[in-house]
Protein backbone atom coordinates (compact mmCIF):
# COMPACT_ATOMS: atom_id res chain seq x y z
CA UNK A 1 0.00 0.00 0.00
CA UNK A 2 1.48 3.33 -0.79
CA UNK A 3 0.05 6.32 1.91
CA UNK A 4 -1.76 9.31 1.15
CA UNK A 5 -1.22 10.04 -2.39
CA UNK A 6 -4.06 10.12 -5.23
CA UNK A 7 -3.03 9.23 -9.03
CA UNK A 8 -3.47 12.27 -11.42
CA UNK A 9 -5.04 9.84 -14.00
CA UNK A 10 -8.03 12.23 -14.82
CA UNK A 11 -7.61 13.77 -18.73
CA UNK A 12 -9.67 17.14 -19.66
CA UNK A 13 -12.03 14.52 -21.90
CA UNK A 14 -13.10 12.61 -18.67
CA UNK A 15 -13.58 15.66 -16.35
CA UNK A 16 -15.25 17.59 -18.95
CA UNK A 17 -17.94 14.44 -19.85
CA UNK A 18 -18.00 13.97 -16.31
CA UNK A 19 -19.66 17.41 -15.57
CA UNK A 20 -21.85 17.35 -18.19
CA UNK A 21 -22.84 13.40 -16.86
CA UNK A 22 -23.15 14.93 -13.76
CA UNK A 23 -25.67 17.13 -14.61
CA UNK A 24 -27.84 15.44 -17.30
CA UNK A 25 -29.08 11.85 -15.39
CA UNK A 26 -32.03 10.19 -14.67
CA UNK A 27 -33.85 13.36 -13.67
CA UNK A 28 -33.55 14.55 -17.12
CA UNK A 29 -34.88 11.76 -18.77
CA UNK A 30 -37.66 10.72 -16.44
CA UNK A 31 -37.99 14.08 -14.14
CA UNK A 32 -38.81 16.24 -17.26
CA UNK A 33 -42.25 16.02 -17.16
CA UNK A 34 -42.64 16.47 -13.53
CA UNK A 35 -41.36 20.01 -14.12
CA UNK A 36 -43.42 20.62 -17.24
CA UNK A 37 -46.64 20.01 -14.99
CA UNK A 38 -45.62 22.71 -12.65
CA UNK A 39 -45.07 25.12 -15.23
CA UNK A 40 -45.75 24.57 -18.75
CA UNK A 41 -43.15 25.51 -21.63
CA UNK A 42 -42.18 28.31 -18.90
CA UNK A 43 -40.06 25.72 -17.61
CA UNK A 44 -37.35 26.75 -19.61
CA UNK A 45 -36.80 30.09 -18.19
CA UNK A 46 -36.13 28.16 -14.69
CA UNK A 47 -33.36 25.90 -16.50
CA UNK A 48 -31.80 29.11 -17.73
CA UNK A 49 -32.03 30.88 -14.54
CA UNK A 50 -30.33 28.02 -12.80
CA UNK A 51 -27.99 27.35 -15.51
CA UNK A 52 -26.73 31.00 -15.06
CA UNK A 53 -26.60 30.69 -11.17
CA UNK A 54 -24.53 27.76 -11.97
CA UNK A 55 -21.97 28.78 -14.55
CA UNK A 56 -21.37 31.58 -11.50
CA UNK A 57 -20.86 29.08 -9.25
CA UNK A 58 -18.83 26.97 -11.35
CA UNK A 59 -16.60 29.48 -12.68
CA UNK A 60 -15.70 29.84 -9.09
CA UNK A 61 -14.56 26.71 -8.54
CA UNK A 62 -12.46 27.07 -11.16
CA UNK A 63 -11.18 30.71 -9.89
CA UNK A 64 -9.69 28.94 -6.74
CA UNK A 65 -8.46 25.85 -8.32
CA UNK A 66 -6.27 27.71 -10.28
CA UNK A 67 -5.15 29.29 -7.03
CA UNK A 68 -4.96 26.19 -4.83
CA UNK A 69 -4.39 23.44 -7.65
CA UNK A 70 -3.87 20.68 -5.05
CA UNK A 71 -7.02 22.03 -2.73
CA UNK A 72 -10.34 20.06 -3.42
CA UNK A 73 -13.69 21.16 -2.59
CA UNK A 74 -13.95 20.48 1.02
CA UNK A 75 -10.58 22.14 1.91
CA UNK A 76 -11.74 25.41 -0.15
CA UNK A 77 -14.51 25.47 2.41
CA UNK A 78 -12.61 24.76 5.09
CA UNK A 79 -9.75 27.26 4.03
CA UNK A 80 -12.72 29.87 3.85
CA UNK A 81 -14.84 29.30 6.93
CA UNK A 82 -12.91 27.24 9.38
CA UNK A 83 -13.06 22.92 10.49
CA UNK A 84 -16.80 22.92 11.54
CA UNK A 85 -18.20 24.10 8.20
CA UNK A 86 -15.83 21.25 6.61
CA UNK A 87 -16.72 18.83 8.69
CA UNK A 88 -20.57 19.44 8.64
CA UNK A 89 -20.27 19.99 4.38
CA UNK A 90 -18.06 17.09 3.90
CA UNK A 91 -20.35 14.93 6.18
CA UNK A 92 -23.48 15.72 4.46
CA UNK A 93 -22.26 15.40 1.00
CA UNK A 94 -20.98 12.00 1.96
CA UNK A 95 -24.46 10.96 3.25
CA UNK A 96 -26.12 12.84 0.69
CA UNK A 97 -24.30 10.77 -2.08
CA UNK A 98 -25.07 7.01 -0.16
CA UNK A 99 -28.67 8.21 -0.45
CA UNK A 100 -28.33 8.72 -4.09
CA UNK A 101 -26.53 5.92 -4.82
CA UNK A 102 -28.92 3.63 -2.97
CA UNK A 103 -32.20 4.73 -5.17
CA UNK A 104 -30.03 4.97 -8.45
CA UNK A 105 -28.81 1.05 -7.93
CA UNK A 106 -32.82 0.15 -6.57
CA UNK A 107 -33.85 1.94 -10.11
CA UNK A 108 -31.22 0.60 -12.44
CA UNK A 109 -32.02 -3.63 -10.89
CA UNK A 110 -35.81 -2.09 -11.65
CA UNK A 111 -34.40 -1.30 -15.61
CA UNK A 112 -32.47 -4.80 -15.63
CA UNK A 113 -36.08 -5.87 -14.49
CA UNK A 114 -37.68 -5.07 -17.71
CA UNK A 115 -35.67 -7.51 -19.58
CA UNK A 116 -35.29 -10.03 -17.02
CA UNK A 117 -38.56 -10.09 -15.52
CA UNK A 118 -37.82 -13.42 -13.70
CA UNK A 119 -35.11 -12.00 -11.57
CA UNK A 120 -35.91 -10.84 -8.43
CA UNK A 121 -35.23 -6.77 -7.73
CA UNK A 122 -32.74 -6.93 -4.99
CA UNK A 123 -30.34 -10.13 -6.96
CA UNK A 124 -30.33 -7.42 -9.94
CA UNK A 125 -29.65 -3.95 -7.71
CA UNK A 126 -26.99 -6.20 -6.03
CA UNK A 127 -25.06 -7.11 -9.06
CA UNK A 128 -24.96 -3.82 -10.31
CA UNK A 129 -24.08 -2.52 -7.05
CA UNK A 130 -20.86 -4.98 -7.48
CA UNK A 131 -20.31 -3.90 -10.95
CA UNK A 132 -19.84 0.03 -9.45
CA UNK A 133 -17.43 -1.28 -6.96
CA UNK A 134 -15.23 -3.13 -9.54
CA UNK A 135 -15.33 0.00 -11.81
CA UNK A 136 -14.07 2.35 -8.52
CA UNK A 137 -11.74 -0.04 -7.53
CA UNK A 138 -9.64 0.10 -10.77
CA UNK A 139 -6.96 3.05 -11.70
CA UNK A 140 -8.79 6.46 -11.73
CA UNK A 141 -7.80 6.91 -15.44
CA UNK A 142 -10.50 3.85 -16.28
CA UNK A 143 -13.22 4.99 -13.75
CA UNK A 144 -12.35 8.58 -15.84
CA UNK A 145 -12.85 6.34 -18.84
CA UNK A 146 -15.83 4.34 -18.04
CA UNK A 147 -17.62 7.66 -16.89
CA UNK A 148 -16.28 9.31 -20.05
CA UNK A 149 -18.62 6.27 -22.44
CA UNK A 150 -21.26 6.02 -20.23
CA UNK A 151 -21.83 10.16 -19.94
CA UNK A 152 -21.45 9.93 -23.80
CA UNK A 153 -24.47 7.65 -24.25
CA UNK A 154 -26.88 9.92 -22.25
CA UNK A 155 -25.38 13.06 -24.74
CA UNK A 156 -26.15 10.54 -28.15
CA UNK A 157 -29.37 10.07 -26.80
CA UNK A 158 -30.95 13.52 -26.33
CA UNK A 159 -28.48 14.61 -29.44
CA UNK A 160 -30.38 12.22 -31.45
CA UNK A 161 -34.03 12.95 -29.81
CA UNK A 162 -33.20 16.63 -30.36
CA UNK A 163 -32.66 16.26 -34.17
CA UNK A 164 -35.94 13.67 -34.49
CA UNK A 165 -37.96 15.73 -32.10
CA UNK A 166 -36.66 18.93 -34.24
CA UNK A 167 -37.54 17.30 -37.38
CA UNK A 168 -40.63 15.46 -36.10
CA UNK A 169 -42.05 19.28 -34.98
CA UNK A 170 -41.48 20.78 -38.26
CA UNK A 171 -43.36 18.36 -40.23
CA UNK A 172 -40.76 15.43 -40.92
CA UNK A 173 -41.83 11.98 -40.80
CA UNK A 174 -45.36 12.85 -41.46
CA UNK A 175 -47.82 14.54 -44.55
CA UNK A 176 -47.25 17.73 -43.43
CA UNK A 177 -45.78 20.72 -41.05
CA UNK A 178 -47.61 20.91 -37.78
CA UNK A 179 -48.38 24.74 -36.88
CA UNK A 180 -45.11 24.81 -34.54
CA UNK A 181 -46.68 27.20 -32.17
CA UNK A 182 -49.91 25.38 -31.60
CA UNK A 183 -49.09 23.29 -28.42
CA UNK A 184 -46.82 26.68 -27.05
CA UNK A 185 -49.94 28.70 -27.04
CA UNK A 186 -52.76 26.39 -26.74
CA UNK A 187 -53.76 25.17 -23.10
CA UNK A 188 -52.98 28.49 -21.18
CA UNK A 189 -50.23 29.88 -23.48
CA UNK A 190 -46.21 29.38 -22.59
CA UNK A 191 -46.88 30.30 -18.76
CA UNK A 192 -49.91 28.63 -17.97
CA UNK A 193 -49.05 28.92 -13.95
CA UNK A 194 -47.12 32.20 -14.48
CA UNK A 195 -44.14 33.26 -12.91
CA UNK A 196 -45.01 31.60 -9.99
CA UNK A 197 -45.11 28.39 -11.46
CA UNK A 198 -41.99 28.92 -12.98
CA UNK A 199 -40.36 29.81 -9.46
CA UNK A 200 -42.11 26.49 -8.00
CA UNK A 201 -40.12 24.42 -10.57
CA UNK A 202 -37.01 25.95 -10.14
CA UNK A 203 -36.50 24.36 -6.99
CA UNK A 204 -36.94 20.75 -8.78
CA UNK A 205 -34.89 22.33 -11.99
CA UNK A 206 -31.54 23.51 -9.17
CA UNK A 207 -31.64 19.95 -7.49
CA UNK A 208 -31.30 18.18 -11.37
CA UNK A 209 -28.39 20.13 -11.62
CA UNK A 210 -27.22 18.64 -8.90
CA UNK A 211 -23.65 16.65 -9.59
CA UNK A 212 -22.15 19.20 -11.58
CA UNK A 213 -19.66 20.20 -7.82
CA UNK A 214 -18.50 16.62 -8.45
CA UNK A 215 -15.74 18.39 -10.40
CA UNK A 216 -14.46 20.25 -7.17
CA UNK A 217 -13.34 16.42 -5.39
CA UNK A 218 -11.54 15.56 -9.23
CA UNK A 219 -8.85 18.44 -8.47
CA UNK A 220 -6.22 16.48 -6.84
CA UNK A 221 -6.85 13.78 -9.18
CA UNK A 222 -6.36 16.28 -12.82
CA UNK A 223 -3.52 16.79 -14.26
CA UNK A 224 -2.72 20.88 -14.63
CA UNK A 225 -6.04 21.29 -12.63
CA UNK A 226 -5.78 24.84 -12.91
CA UNK A 227 -5.44 24.65 -16.77
CA UNK A 228 -7.71 22.59 -17.24
CA UNK A 229 -10.99 23.01 -15.07
CA UNK A 230 -11.84 26.83 -16.05
CA UNK A 231 -11.63 25.48 -20.13
CA UNK A 232 -14.02 22.70 -19.06
CA UNK A 233 -16.17 24.73 -16.90
CA UNK A 234 -16.59 26.75 -19.44
CA UNK A 235 -17.26 24.71 -22.10
CA UNK A 236 -19.56 22.65 -20.29
CA UNK A 237 -22.69 25.22 -19.09
CA UNK A 238 -24.11 26.62 -22.17
CA UNK A 239 -23.64 23.12 -23.35
CA UNK A 240 -25.91 21.90 -20.82
CA UNK A 241 -28.22 24.48 -20.73
CA UNK A 242 -29.50 23.59 -24.43
CA UNK A 243 -29.39 20.21 -23.29
CA UNK A 244 -32.29 20.49 -20.95
CA UNK A 245 -33.97 23.89 -22.95
CA UNK A 246 -33.60 22.23 -26.32
CA UNK A 247 -35.25 18.70 -25.25
CA UNK A 248 -38.34 20.90 -22.92
CA UNK A 249 -39.07 22.73 -26.20
CA UNK A 250 -39.68 20.10 -28.22
CA UNK A 251 -41.48 18.07 -26.04
CA UNK A 252 -44.23 20.92 -25.36
CA UNK A 253 -44.21 21.86 -28.88
CA UNK A 254 -45.05 18.10 -29.72
CA UNK A 255 -47.39 16.97 -26.76
CA UNK A 256 -49.33 19.19 -25.13
CA UNK A 257 -47.93 20.46 -21.21
CA UNK A 258 -50.41 19.20 -19.75
CA UNK A 259 -51.21 15.28 -21.10
CA UNK A 260 -47.54 14.63 -20.54
CA UNK A 261 -47.77 12.68 -17.27
CA UNK A 262 -50.87 11.03 -18.85
CA UNK A 263 -49.14 9.47 -21.80
CA UNK A 264 -46.02 8.48 -19.72
CA UNK A 265 -42.48 9.49 -20.47
CA UNK A 266 -42.08 12.30 -22.69
CA UNK A 267 -39.08 11.04 -24.33
CA UNK A 268 -40.72 7.62 -25.18
CA UNK A 269 -43.77 9.42 -26.80
CA UNK A 270 -41.79 11.28 -29.13
CA UNK A 271 -39.63 8.20 -30.13
CA UNK A 272 -42.82 6.64 -30.68
CA UNK A 273 -44.40 9.36 -32.81
CA UNK A 274 -41.27 9.29 -35.46
CA UNK A 275 -42.26 5.35 -35.84
CA UNK A 276 -39.41 4.21 -33.64
CA UNK A 277 -40.09 0.10 -33.01
CA UNK A 278 -39.01 -0.35 -29.77
CA UNK A 279 -38.81 2.80 -28.18
CA UNK A 280 -39.95 1.78 -24.54
CA UNK A 281 -36.15 -0.23 -25.20
CA UNK A 282 -34.21 2.14 -26.14
CA UNK A 283 -35.18 4.87 -23.46
CA UNK A 284 -34.82 1.66 -21.34
CA UNK A 285 -31.00 1.18 -21.83
CA UNK A 286 -30.49 5.07 -21.39
CA UNK A 287 -32.01 5.33 -18.64
CA UNK A 288 -30.49 2.04 -17.30
CA UNK A 289 -26.78 3.89 -18.42
CA UNK A 290 -27.99 7.32 -16.44
CA UNK A 291 -28.74 5.67 -13.66
CA UNK A 292 -25.19 3.58 -13.37
CA UNK A 293 -23.48 6.50 -14.58
CA UNK A 294 -25.02 8.38 -11.59
CA UNK A 295 -24.09 5.62 -8.97
CA UNK A 296 -20.54 5.46 -10.38
CA UNK A 297 -19.91 9.34 -9.97
CA UNK A 298 -21.71 8.65 -6.23
CA UNK A 299 -18.79 6.16 -5.12
CA UNK A 300 -16.35 8.49 -6.68
CA UNK A 301 -17.97 11.15 -4.50
CA UNK A 302 -18.31 9.34 -1.21
CA UNK A 303 -14.85 7.17 -1.03
CA UNK A 304 -12.80 10.83 -2.41
CA UNK A 305 -15.02 12.49 0.55
CA UNK A 306 -13.48 10.15 3.12
CA UNK A 307 -10.27 10.70 1.83
CA UNK A 308 -10.58 14.60 1.77
CA UNK A 309 -12.09 14.10 5.69
CA UNK A 310 -9.10 11.96 7.02
CA UNK A 311 -6.26 14.42 5.45
CA UNK A 312 -8.50 17.10 7.29
CA UNK A 313 -8.16 15.02 10.29
CA UNK A 314 -12.11 14.96 10.47
CA UNK A 315 -12.28 11.20 9.59
CA UNK A 316 -10.12 8.09 10.96
CA UNK A 317 -6.92 8.51 9.20
CA UNK A 318 -7.20 5.10 7.84
CA UNK A 319 -9.27 6.19 4.60
CA UNK A 320 -6.04 8.34 3.68
CA UNK A 321 -4.51 4.72 2.77
CA UNK A 322 -5.06 4.15 -0.70
CA UNK A 323 -3.95 1.17 -3.25
CA UNK A 324 -1.38 0.40 -5.54
CA UNK A 325 -3.41 1.81 -8.25
CA UNK A 326 -3.93 5.30 -5.96
CA UNK A 327 -7.35 4.20 -5.28
CA UNK A 328 -8.50 5.18 -1.48
CA UNK A 329 -9.51 1.88 -1.11
CA UNK A 330 -10.89 2.01 2.91
CA UNK A 331 -13.19 4.58 2.06
CA UNK A 332 -14.05 2.98 -0.98
CA UNK A 333 -14.89 -0.13 1.11
CA UNK A 334 -17.42 1.74 3.98
CA UNK A 335 -18.91 3.35 1.04
CA UNK A 336 -19.65 0.33 -0.40
CA UNK A 337 -21.01 -1.07 2.65
CA UNK A 338 -23.25 1.53 2.72
CA UNK A 339 -24.59 1.73 -0.28
CA UNK A 340 -25.55 -2.12 0.36
CA UNK A 341 -27.01 -1.20 3.25
CA UNK A 342 -29.09 1.74 1.76
CA UNK A 343 -29.87 -0.74 -1.03
CA UNK A 344 -31.15 -3.01 1.34
CA UNK A 345 -33.21 0.09 2.78
CA UNK A 346 -34.28 1.68 -0.10
CA UNK A 347 -35.82 -2.11 -1.10
CA UNK A 348 -37.41 -3.48 2.42
CA UNK A 349 -38.90 0.38 3.18
CA UNK A 350 -42.12 2.12 2.52
CA UNK A 351 -41.41 4.49 -0.24
CA UNK A 352 -42.37 7.20 1.53
CA UNK A 353 -39.95 6.88 4.23
CA UNK A 354 -37.02 6.27 2.12
CA UNK A 355 -38.59 9.65 0.17
CA UNK A 356 -38.39 11.81 3.08
CA UNK A 357 -34.70 10.71 3.18
CA UNK A 358 -34.14 11.59 -0.14
CA UNK A 359 -34.39 15.33 0.92
CA UNK A 360 -30.99 15.98 2.42
CA UNK A 361 -29.49 15.24 -1.35
CA UNK A 362 -31.56 18.73 -2.36
CA UNK A 363 -30.55 20.56 0.44
CA UNK A 364 -27.27 19.67 0.55
CA UNK A 365 -26.29 20.14 -3.15
CA UNK A 366 -27.81 23.29 -2.48
CA UNK A 367 -25.41 24.34 0.97
CA UNK A 368 -22.60 23.08 -0.87
CA UNK A 369 -23.30 25.34 -3.85
CA UNK A 370 -23.91 28.80 -1.14
CA UNK A 371 -20.19 27.08 0.59
CA UNK A 372 -17.92 27.35 -2.64
CA UNK A 373 -18.88 31.12 -3.86
CA UNK A 374 -19.34 32.19 -0.49
CA UNK A 375 -16.08 30.77 -0.13
CA UNK A 376 -14.65 32.44 -3.23
CA UNK A 377 -15.86 35.84 -2.19
CA UNK A 378 -14.07 35.72 0.98
CA UNK A 379 -10.15 34.18 -0.55
CA UNK A 380 -10.64 36.51 -3.19
CA UNK A 381 -8.77 38.98 -1.43
CA UNK A 382 -6.34 36.66 0.32
CA UNK A 383 -5.15 34.94 -3.00
CA UNK A 384 -1.40 33.94 -2.90
CA UNK A 385 -1.37 34.20 -6.40
CA UNK A 386 -3.58 35.30 -9.18
CA UNK A 387 -5.42 33.39 -11.18
CA UNK A 388 -5.00 32.75 -15.09
CA UNK A 389 -8.79 32.89 -15.02
CA UNK A 390 -11.18 34.97 -13.03
CA UNK A 391 -14.73 34.87 -12.53
CA UNK A 392 -16.13 38.51 -14.50
CA UNK A 393 -17.82 41.02 -12.90
CA UNK A 394 -16.54 40.62 -9.36
CA UNK A 395 -18.13 40.71 -6.27
CA UNK A 396 -21.66 40.95 -8.14
CA UNK A 397 -21.89 38.10 -9.87
CA UNK A 398 -21.33 36.44 -7.13
CA UNK A 399 -23.01 38.06 -4.53
CA UNK A 400 -26.13 37.22 -6.57
CA UNK A 401 -25.36 34.08 -6.91
CA UNK A 402 -25.09 33.44 -3.04
CA UNK A 403 -28.66 35.47 -2.13
CA UNK A 404 -30.39 34.09 -4.83
CA UNK A 405 -29.45 30.07 -3.98
CA UNK A 406 -30.27 30.95 0.31
CA UNK A 407 -33.51 32.63 -1.15
CA UNK A 408 -34.02 29.09 -3.00
CA UNK A 409 -33.02 26.95 -0.17
CA UNK A 410 -34.78 28.89 2.42
CA UNK A 411 -38.34 28.51 -0.17
CA UNK A 412 -37.10 24.32 -0.04
CA UNK A 413 -36.97 24.38 3.90
CA UNK A 414 -40.09 26.03 4.32
CA UNK A 415 -42.25 25.04 1.61
CA UNK A 416 -45.04 22.92 3.31
CA UNK A 417 -44.66 19.88 0.70
CA UNK A 418 -41.07 19.21 2.28
CA UNK A 419 -41.98 19.64 6.39
CA UNK A 420 -40.57 15.83 7.06
CA UNK A 421 -37.61 15.91 4.40
CA UNK A 422 -36.69 19.77 6.34
CA UNK A 423 -37.05 18.30 9.64
CA UNK A 424 -35.20 15.66 8.77
CA UNK A 425 -32.29 17.38 6.94
CA UNK A 426 -32.19 19.75 9.92
CA UNK A 427 -32.14 17.17 12.25
CA UNK A 428 -28.87 15.74 10.67
CA UNK A 429 -27.18 18.92 10.40
CA UNK A 430 -27.71 19.26 13.76
CA UNK A 431 -26.07 16.00 14.57
CA UNK A 432 -23.32 16.92 12.48
CA UNK A 433 -22.85 20.95 14.39
CA UNK A 434 -22.83 19.12 17.78
CA UNK A 435 -20.44 16.16 16.32
CA UNK A 436 -18.02 19.06 14.91
CA UNK A 437 -17.30 20.85 17.77
CA UNK A 438 -16.78 17.91 19.37
CA UNK A 439 -14.16 17.04 17.49
CA UNK A 440 -12.79 20.38 17.74
CA UNK A 441 -12.82 19.97 21.43
CA UNK A 442 -11.32 17.38 21.58
CA UNK A 443 -8.39 18.44 18.98
CA UNK A 444 -8.21 21.56 20.96
CA UNK A 445 -7.47 19.53 24.11
CA UNK A 446 -5.34 16.90 22.24
CA UNK A 447 -2.88 20.09 20.82
CA UNK A 448 -3.38 21.83 24.31
CA UNK A 449 -2.14 18.34 25.88
CA UNK A 450 1.04 17.62 23.18
CA UNK A 451 2.13 21.73 24.11
CA UNK A 452 2.14 20.93 27.99
CA UNK A 453 4.37 17.56 27.57
CA UNK A 454 6.98 19.65 25.00
CA UNK A 455 6.78 21.82 28.16
CA UNK A 456 7.34 19.66 31.16
CA UNK A 457 10.11 17.83 28.65
CA UNK A 458 11.87 21.13 28.07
Amino acid sequence: MEKDRLQKGLLPRHIRMMAIGGMIGAGMFKGSGDTLSLAGPGVIFAYLFGGALLLVVMGALAEMAGVYPKADMRYLIEKAFGRQAAFIVGWLYWINWVLVMAVEIVAAGSFLQYWFQSAPLWLLSFIVALCVLIVNLANVKYYGEVEFWLSGVKVMALVLFIILGGTLLFGGFSGGPTPPLKNFMDNGGFLPKGWAGVFSSLLVVMFSYGGSELIGLTISETKNAEQVLPRVIRGVIGRVALFYTLPLLIISGLVPWNHILQGGSPFVQVLAAVGLKGAAHIMNFVMLTAVFSAANSGMYATSRMLYSLAQGGEAPRIFTRVSKHGVPVYGLVVSAVSLFVGVLAAYLTPANVFNYLMGIPGFTVMLVWIGIVFAQLKLRTQYPSQPSYKLRLFPYTSLFTGISLIAIFISVLLNGQNVVSSIICLAVMAILFVSARIKQKSLAGQSQGTVTERRRQA
